[in-house]
């Protein structure tokens, strides 16, 4: 008798999963090549800027306030006197780690739901996706507000100012933000799973849990690869309008938010003070949503 679990993958796997013609279809949307460009250099300056780019982030200076960019500060300080260029380049490590955290979040729990909800259907369909459309009429931004000025404090508290607004923030951006995905995995699965090749394979004895990880997830794999790439910059969005309205990050930690929180009040006498933090969320939000364009065109 032959083993389910031994079936090969090509019966189940689009062809886009090989590389070389993904890649082949992704290079021809230029705009996709500039948005990888473009995140890629924003990605590596995070990473590896503070490491050859000393000037100290923290140090008070009040003989330099909101100074314009110069050698010695490329682009100026703030109101204390501290370097913007370094606040830009830790701020962008919390930012992206916000988005990539929040996305995986996010994109985790509205596969399973979506997978669970489309594969077993039935009551457990029902109970799913009425909880979606719970989740869905709930107002986002409103709610997100609420509940950190509720529990900034609290979490805060028990945890680390830093981690504890960190793991808050993550929760409620990526909390609030999986049921599209839910809804998108629902509807793929609820077509796949009448298709032949999964007759076959259930004809042979394969479990359920094989069924969806093996022969299912694999043929939507393509628009969660899609939908992570969006609610990244979602994510980052979601944490900027967070710290601007000065709920998110305290103060001492610069996240690009935050940096355009304390520049609101200096935007007649210091614009570079926003246009640094502001360029940079915008460039980031642009490269990813071009590169998810494409990858939407390259996966089909």
């Amino acid at each position: 008798m032959l083993n389910p679990n031994s079936l090969p993958p090509a019966d189940t796997s689009p062809d886009w999963l090989t590389p070389v013609s993904a890649w082949q279809r992704f290079r021809q949307d230029r705009l996709a090549l500039l948005g990888l460009g473009l995140l890629l250099i924003l990605v590596l300056s995070v990473l590896f800027g503070p490491v050859f780019y000393r000037q100290s982030l923290t140090q008070i200076d009040f003989s330099q306030t909101t100074a314009p960019p110069s050698w010695r500060h490329p682009l100026g300080t703030n109101d204390l006197g501290q370097d913007q260029l370094a606040r830009l380049l830790v701020g962008g490590r919390i930012s992206l780690a916000v988005g990539v955290t929040a996305m995986a979040l996010s994109i985790g729990l509205g596969t399973v739901v979506g997978a669970l909800a489309g594969f077993y259907g039935g009551w457990l369909d029902l109970i799913l996706m009425r909880w979606t459309e719970l989740f869905l009429a709930l107002p986002q931004l409103p709610l997100v507000l609420l509940v950190v000025y509720l529990f900034r404090d609290a979490v805060t508290r028990w945890l680390s100012p830093e981690l504890g607004i960190f793991g808050l923030v993550v929760v409620l951006i990526g909390g609030l933000n999986w049921m599209t995905v839910a809804r998108l995995v629902r509807a793929n699965i609820l077509k796949l799973r009448e298709m032949e090749f999964m007759t076959a394979a259930a004809a042979l004895g394969a479990r359920p849990r094989d069924l969806i990880w093996r022969h299912l997830l694999p043929n939507v794999a393509s628009l969660i690869i899609v939908a992570a790439t969006l609610a990244v910059g979602n994510a980052i969005v979601t944490e900027s309008t967070l710290s601007f309205l000065g709920l998110g990050f305290p103060p001492d930690i610069p996240t690009w938010g935050q940096m355009l929180f304390t520049a609101k009040d200096y935007l007649m006498t210091a614009p570079h003070l926003v246009l640094t933090p502001a360029l940079a969320i915008i460039l980031t939000v642009l490269s990813i949503n071009y590169i998810g364009e494409g990858l939407r065109k390259a996966l089909p």
